[in-house]
């Protein structure tokens, strides 16, 4: 959820139908800030669409949304997360989808427009950003898109064995991943959450020699046994800070078809699998429930 993101602490919450019809906020009325249970959230118009905004938390963006075209996916990771809802099933057939992690439900709405008569289910702890972003920055009422106001893990508990095609995790508090949504015992209550063939996916940050991805990727390789990762490869060699996206399965994923859309980016990426993921991790123990820490805290300044 963000570039870099959100969401997480123990609690649960109400039931929503995320949906309307209404037009959303315009560029005339200009930005808005407004205190919600994670801290200050900011909506700011999109200087180069007439019809979008930023969604900022305590200064950290964390979603972009063109209320004109929700096909659009702004940032970096979105897109690669794009990417594999694109392959997750052919094109144009509806998918079950569980977000873990909201924000301005970006990605919900993705799925909605690009796979008409999928039924989503959204996990935002955060009650008043969700309202927020419902009210300044609608959705469809045709859309089947349901947020729960409660944390990730409580709700991927709750979700019933081979329900779902797609687990998206991107939770953030602050701009930390939170520990208790990064370890096998976390990842093996996706992979029983979905159905078979179905794909789990996280949205991670980490910088320099990239020690939280290392042990990531080496906690979801304890449960599934093919996975892969897309990142900027200046972000991979340790030169900057940045998203990186996970996805896991038990059967192979398209790494070919990914890798095709990775690098044809704007924003170019480079994939890892196989072998070169494996030499990768380097050794990195999974992280548990015992062990687990938050990914690190961006150097100051990665938001300017």
């Amino acid at each position: 959820m963000a570039d870099m993101g959100r969401s997480s602490r123990a609690a649960r919450g109400s039931e929503t139908a995320a949906t309307t019809g209404e037009a959303g906020r315009t560029h005339a009325q200009g930005p808005l800030s407004r205190p919600v249970g994670s801290g200050v959230a900011e909506l700011r118009p999109d200087r180069d669409r007439p019809a979008a905004w930023s969604l900022l938390i305590d200064g950290a963006p964390q979603s972009l949304v063109d209320l004109a075209d929700p096909t659009h996916l702004g940032f970096e990771y979105q897109r690669r997360l794009g990417h594999l809802i694109d392959l997750a099933a052919p094109p144009g057939r509806p998918l079950t989808v569980l977000h873990l992690g909201g924000g301005a439900l970006t990605l919900a709405r993705y799925v909605a427009a690009t796979r008409p008569r999928s039924r989503q289910q959204v996990a935002e702890i955060d009650t008043a950003l969700t309202e927020l972003v419902r009210t300044e920055l609608p959705l469809d009422r045709g859309w089947q898109i349901k947020v729960r106001g409660a944390d990730a893990r409580s709700v991927l508990e709750r979700t019933p064995e081979g329900s779902v095609d797609l687990v998206i995790t991107d939770v953030f508090s602050g701009a930390r991943t939170p520990a208790h949504c990064t370890t096998v015992e976390f990842t093996t209550l996706a992979a029983r959450a979905l159905v078979p063939g179905g794909w789990y996916t996280a949205n991670i940050a980490d910088g320099g020699a990239l020690p939280f991805a290392r042990s990531q990727v080496a906690t979801l390789g304890a449960v599934f046994p093919e996975l892969c990762l897309i990142a900027d490869p200046a972000v991979l060699r340790g030169k900057r800070f940045g998203n990186l996206v996970l996805a896991a399965a038990h059967a192979p994923l398209p790494v070919a078809d990914l890798t095709r859309r990775a690098a044809s980016d704007s924003a170019h990426a480079r994939v890892e699998h196989g072998r070169a993921l494996t030499d990768f991790a380097a050794g990195a123990a999974p992280a548990t429930d015992a062990t687990a820490a938050p990914s690190p805290e961006p150097p100051p300044g990665v938001f300017r």
